[in-house]
């Protein structure tokens, strides 16, 4: 019986990443645009659930004429930007057509040096809180903890009620990039937030 060579490879993904930690992006068959849009949540989302490591799947073009993918060229391109955002803290070519990616921490996404650039070239008053209207108070609470969290990272040891807002503001949107819309959103933004909060703490 002849065995194809390339059953080994993939038996050992399975056992090594699961269905959970794996993203196929061939049988999708997205455009570039739509799979830049769907790696970065999916990446985000395991971020948010604290995967160390996940493999994603872009295949290599065969089926194409030119044997050229689009999508991963887009791939390609969009996982330095990913890093620079601290959404994932590494990656490496698993085969000519994955990836492995490395999600970055939660406490990551509220980088000093980064927050300080990002803060200089948008003004605190646009973030608005009217969005944490609809939270439960519990997740409200933990926002504000994780918030006095971060502020004190960054020297804030007694901030003003706006400024509280606003951090509370600036990490509501940062965490929720990566979490679909559905019935446990809220459930899942709190894992998050205290996930974050344990990184701070260490």
């Amino acid at each position: 019986m002849v065995r194809n060579r390339d059953n080994l490879p993939r038996a050992f993904d399975e056992v090594r990443f699961g269905p959970e930690r794996t993203l196929n992006l061939r049988p999708l068959q997205p455009t570039a645009t739509q799979a830049i849009k769907q790696v970065e949540q999916w990446l985000r989302l395991m971020q948010v659930q604290g995967a160390k490591e996940v493999l994603l799947i872009t295949g290599r073009g065969n089926q194409s004429i030119d044997r050229y993918s689009p999508v991963r060229e887009a791939v390609v391109r969009l996982l330095p930007s990913l890093r620079r955002r601290n959404v994932i803290s590494g990656y490496l070519e698993h085969t000519p057509g994955s990836f492995v990616v490395e999600p970055a921490s939660m406490a990551a996404l509220f980088d000093v040096p980064k927050r300080r650039r990002e803060r200089s070239s948008a003004p605190v008053e646009s973030a608005s809180p009217a969005s944490l209207a609809a939270l439960e108070p519990e997740t409200v609470r933990q926002l504000r903890e994780l918030a006095a969290l971060t502020l004190a990272g960054l020297g804030v040891h007694a901030p003003s009620a706006a400024v509280l807002r606003d951090e509370m503001q600036h990490q509501f949107s940062l965490l929720t990039a990566g979490i679909p819309a559905g019935h446990d959103q809220e459930a899942v933004l709190q894992q998050a937030i205290q996930r974050a909060a344990e990184e701070f703490e260490r």
